[in-house]
């Protein structure tokens, strides 16, 4: 099996339950673009490579599977996700296809297919010029979100409210990119979305699809779309919803998703839940994580057994409501330290953690999107007391730094 990391980061937190699922189940080999660090305790070799190459992926999938019975490809990162979508056509395995990975991958195919499908879904065009995205705006009403087509983690991602903003927003959003990631030159112009966002953590297996559970998302830094929490309710009825359920559904199969578990964004309008956008891997920012806390769910076991031909199982053992907060810089930085000593002995503070290394540069918005120093976990008897604990819990919080422009 594989399980890439390219970030060049600890993303312990966020990948280790995977690897440890996988290992629990079957020998693990990694594809990872430098070496592994504590990733290479789940498993029994690696390679080094580009993850970003697909032809160089392709002849060491081929190398390790004249060595070992390869059964399953697992890669929880959306930047690499075609990539590792091609071995899984190249070996003939269940799991994300190259074309379905496409589909989810580029914004502008799947509003297409979703949107053939008879799925809700904003309107939408594409342009090339801040021109173009003007007149498409006033054509589809004011206000209209921005956005590159294979980008994520809400980089590039901009609202626009009036015309006199189109320019800098287009700018942005042109501006925006990611290492190894090619971003076409036509961007897309939607209609504005209003109502809470959600995310919902799903399995399909077999063309079958099933929530796992739901996450309510908190948002900020507008006209930007900034995720800086969210929260896990272990009895939330949105996981039963037939209307939900039935759209998601509905939404995979359009995109042709089989086998995965995919983590679906979700606007829930006043003329009902609308799609954002389907990612072909499990969620991040902890998402897992609170899901498991919250409803018992082991969602690495589901993840690797969904691609390895083994029908997962989903295990509701308890019911809780979970919340995490990432904390952000006030004004772009250069990380010194972050002391949580006197976070992680609170009640109700469940974990508590180092989201940057000490000399990281952290910008804010537009600059970055995902600039974070920590993150804290609580758990309550509801959202209210949650949020009453995290605030509680980020006051403790020690932070020492250099300004940007001082460094």
């Amino acid at each position: 099996m594989g399980i890439g990391n390219h970030k060049g980061r600890d993303d312990r937190p966020y990948r280790e339950y995977l690897l440890r699922a996988a290992a629990d189940r079957h020998a693990v080999w990694l594809f990872e673009n430098e070496e592994p660090t504590w990733q290479s305790d789940w498993a029994i070799g690696s390679t080094v490579l580009n993850l970003f190459d697909t032809d160089e992926m392709l002849r060491a999938a081929k190398s390790l599977a004249a060595r070992y019975d390869v059964v399953g490809v697992l890669c929880p990162d959306e930047a690499v996700l075609r990539h590792y979508a091609a071995i899984v056509d190249f070996l003939g395995l269940p799991g994300l296809s190259a074309a379905t990975a496409a589909n989810c991958r580029d914004k502008k195919t799947s509003r297409r297919l979703l949107t053939e499908a008879g799925v809700a879904q904003p309107g939408f065009t594409t342009v090339r010029s801040a021109e173009e995205a003007r007149a498409a705006a006033a054509e589809l009403g004011f206000p209209v979100v921005v956005k590159p087509r294979t980008l994520g983690a809400s980089y590039g991602v901009v609202g626009v409210h009036r015309p006199e903003e189109m320019a800098e927003a287009f700018s942005v959003s042109t501006r925006a990119g990611y290492p190894g990631v090619e971003v076409p030159d036509d961007y897309l112009v939607e209609q504005f979305l209003t109502g809470e966002e959600i995310s919902v953590d799903g399995v399909v297996y077999d063309g079958r699809y099933r929530a796992m559970f739901v996450a309510h998302k908190k948002v900020a830094d507008a006209p930007y779309f900034v995720e800086v929490g969210h929260t896990v309710f272990g009895d939330d009825p949105l996981v039963e919803d037939e209307a939900l359920v039935g759209m998601l559904h509905e939404a995979h199969r359009a995109l042709g998703i089989t086998h995965g578990v995919t983590h679906t964004e979700v606007k829930l309008t006043p003329r009902g839940p609308v799609i954002v956008e389907i990612n072909g891997r499990p969620g991040g920012d902890l998402v897992p994580r609170l899901g498991e806390m919250a409803t018992g769910i082991d969602v690495g076991a589901v993840c690797v057994d969904a691609v390895t031909g083994r029908e997962p199982r989903i295990s509701r053992t308890r019911s809780r409501t979970v919340s995490i907060r990432f904390l952000r810089p006030e004004r772009d930085l250069v990380l010194r330290s972050v002391d949580l000593s006197g976070t992680v002995a609170l009640p109700g503070v469940v974990e508590a953690g180092t989201a940057a290394a000490p000399g990281s540069v952290l910008r804010r918005p537009p600059h970055d999107y995902v600039a974070r120093y920590a993150y804290i976990i609580v758990e309550g008897e509801n959202e209210e007391e949650c949020a009453e604990l995290l605030d509680r819990a980020e006051r403790t919080v020690r932070l020492d730094s250099d300004p940007l422009d001082s460094a």
